[in-house]
């Protein structure tokens, strides 16, 4: 038996932690990028509205609202499902354009990309965007200009920045907490870093997405309550729509890259349920305001109203003309 205390204290009572979702679909993926070229995308059925709508109704059966971090290209092709997660109550964020590591553009090319993806999602939902993710946590010790990038955007927060070693990001050492974090021009911005628990001196990343799926639950439930309850604080935790579907195309590559990818897919969904049962949470944006790294706000009274749209018209992935 798994015991843990705060699955039998009220919701109220528990540390309120960031759920967040990156949005994107499978073809978008590092892991698998070697084998999908970037100009094959348009072409590639789009999985990710079935994926997260299903998203959406595990989300209301627990009663949590969640940030959605949304790829920009993703955005463009199916805005409907950008204003139907802003519909049902759930925070949209911004996750970059193109899925490009951040460490491999110049200041340029993300300043473009991310001021390009910004709009479009204000556009489409018709007020302010304030948080940034970047694809695969690429803010890292050689690319913290972008941090100047997202203040001149106007972003709030940012949540970018993995205080782990890995091949492909992380800042180790860099502080584990919610804080203020400064650019390289000085100013600064709240940032909400991802998780890691410590083990035996170790940092273990138990933030979600493929840890989730590889690790043992018992090991990221652990570490997530010795976050909440040793280290006083609150953890972000994330996952991408096409963790849940087990019907995705299998992609052809290295070993490596298909155990990061494909491994444990069909116990995403019960595990995600269990995680939201044991633990509370709510967005990130409203995780920080508790912590006092963002201003209280309230929606401004013009904002426009967004009636749920039906699945119906999510699968079409379009918004009606004009």
């Amino acid at each position: 038996m798994e015991g843990n205390d705060s699955t039998h204290r009220p919701r109220a009572a528990r540390q309120q932690n960031a759920f967040t979702v990156d949005v994107e679909d499978y073809f978008h993926v590092a892991a698998l990028s070697s084998a999908i070229p970037r100009d094959s995308w348009g072409s590639r059925e789009l999985r990710v509205e079935a994926n997260v709508e299903r998203l959406l109704t595990i989300l209301s059966d627990h009663d949590v609202q969640a940030t959605f971090f949304v790829l920009g290209w993703l955005a463009e092709r199916t805005p409907a499902l950008v204003q139907r997660i802003a519909a049902a109550g759930h925070e949209i964020a911004c996750h970059g354009y193109s899925h490009q590591l951040v460490y491999r553009q110049t200041p340029q090319e993300f300043r473009e990309e991310t001021v390009r993806a910004k709009g479009f999602l204000e556009d489409t939902i018709g007020h302010a965007v304030h948080g940034y993710r970047a694809a695969s946590f690429s803010v890292t010790r050689q690319s913290l200009w972008a941090l100047d990038v997202l203040i001149d955007a106007g972003f709030r927060y940012d949540s970018s920045i993995f205080p782990i070693h890995h091949d492909l990001y992380g800042i180790p050492g860099a502080t584990p907490e919610p804080h203020r974090v400064s650019a390289p021009s000085g100013r600064t911005l709240a940032e909400f870093p991802m998780s890691a628990a410590s083990y035996l001196g170790v940092q273990v990343p138990v933030s979600g997405g493929g840890y989730f799926r590889i690790l043992p639950y018992w090991l990221t439930r652990a570490g997530l309550t010795q976050i909440n309850e040793r280290r006083g604080r609150p953890f972000a935790f994330y996952l991408h729509p096409w963790e849940l579907d087990t019907g995705q195309p299998r992609i052809k590559v290295g070993a490596f890259s298909r155990f990061r990818h494909y491994t444990n897919l069909s116990r995403c969904e019960a595990r995600l349920r269990r995680v939201l049962k044991d633990f509370a949470f709510t967005s990130m944006h409203a995780a920080l305001e508790q912590r006092g790294l963002l201003p209280l706000e309230r929606e401004p009274a013009t904002r426009p109203r967004l009636a749920p749209l039906p699945a119906a018209a999510l699968m079409q992935g379009r918004l009606p003309a004009g």
